[in-house]
């Protein structure tokens, strides 16, 4: 087994995300969010479709179109 076996117990890990890094995440999400004003969803119950609608229109109201 050697190098191997630890290997991958290492790539387990190390893509285990923690509870400590989930929530900071969120809480950033939730920051980025009330920054664009948007307060009518949770970003995490928001499709990426919608958000990537969003920051396009955004975008063009700030382009001036």
């Amino acid at each position: 087994m050697g190098h191997h076996g630890s290997r991958h117990q290492g790539s387990s890990l190390y893509n285990a995300r923690p509870a400590w890094l989930a929530k900071a995440h969120a809480a950033l999400d939730r920051a980025v969010w009330a920054a664009y004003g948007w307060d009518d969803a949770d970003p995490a119950a928001t499709e990426e479709d919608a958000i990537l609608a969003r920051l396009l229109a955004l975008n063009g109201e700030r382009a001036g179109g």
